[in-house]
């Protein structure tokens, strides 16, 4: 099994069932987990030094955080509903706790903050919903936290990848600090597959080749992006969702495509 790929464990005292800390990826900016938690179960933390994206992957949820409490928030009861998440946005050294009304599924994305932005409910109203590519290069869009939108370091975006369609292509990196024409991103893709038994796979790898793995991803797995392009391909018959989280030294989404596949997007 590469070093790259998570996969989901049974749920522990806190329902949690997946995470990457930077000492666990070995880089420096971006954290995730994933908690799912019984109707009527709480989790309860602090966020230390780290702004945090709590995103409702599916379910309702009561969320507190010191004056604000956001009760029963949550629409989407299943992902693949593909309708946008209720998220909450908290800056670091931040205590708060999350009750679940309904069995809940809570993705918990993090990276450095420095204390600039107070909290905030994202609702489904404000995420912006687009579509990228043509014929099975189609994938769709959900910008839960863009960085048209305050934050410190994170980026947190959703996408929906028909069954057959490739996505995150043609391939593309971020891994070099040479803005405005990129910059340097660490990244993680939560990957969830309908029906669940399906698989689909991503292939991380660098110019050089130092750096070349295809990873089968199964339902409820993380593929870690220290580097280099990232394409995902879904197989037929399974449609694809995952969920992007982004960070590095620069709030800012920059990127190079493979200039062996750049004549895709220029015919």
């Amino acid at each position: 099994m590469t070093s790259l790929l998570v996969r989901p464990k049974q749920p522990d005292e806190q329902g949690k069932v997946l995470e990457v800390t930077p000492e666990s990826a070995g880089w420096e900016h971006v954290g995730f987990r994933v908690h799912k938690l019984d109707k009527g179960q709480r989790l309860e933390a602090n966020t230390e030094g780290r702004e945090h994206c709590l995103v409702l992957l599916s379910g309702r949820a009561t969320v507190t955080s010191g004056e604000h409490c956001w009760e029963e928030i949550g629409e989407r009861m299943d992902i693949f509903e593909k309708i946008p998440p209720y998220s909450v946005y908290l800056p670091d050294g931040a205590s708060y706790s999350v009750e679940a009304t309904t069995d809940l599924e809570l993705a918990i994305c993090s990276a450095p903050g420095f204390g600039n932005h107070p909290p905030r409910l994202i609702t489904p109203k404000q995420v912006k919903c687009s579509t990228r590519g043509s014929g099975t290069n189609t994938r769709h869009i959900q910008d839960i936290l863009p960085e048209t939108e305050p934050a410190d370091s994170l980026l947190v975006v959703e996408v929906y990848t028909p069954a057959g369609n490739w996505s995150s292509y043609p391939p593309h990196k971020h891994d070099v600090d040479n803005l405005p024409e990129e910059s340097i991103l660490e990244e993680t893709y939560y990957h969830r597959i309908n029906p669940t038994q399906g698989f689909a796979f991503q292939r991380v790898y660098t110019d050089d080749h130092s750096l070349d793995e295809t990873i089968a991803v199964e339902n409820g797995c993380c593929v870690m992006v220290p580097r280099g392009y990232h394409p995902v391909g879904a197989a037929h018959g399974y449609d694809l969702y995952y969920l992007n989280v982004m960070a590095g030294p620069k709030r800012a989404w920059k990127f190079q495509n493979d200039p062996a596949h750049e004549w895709i997007v220029k015919q």
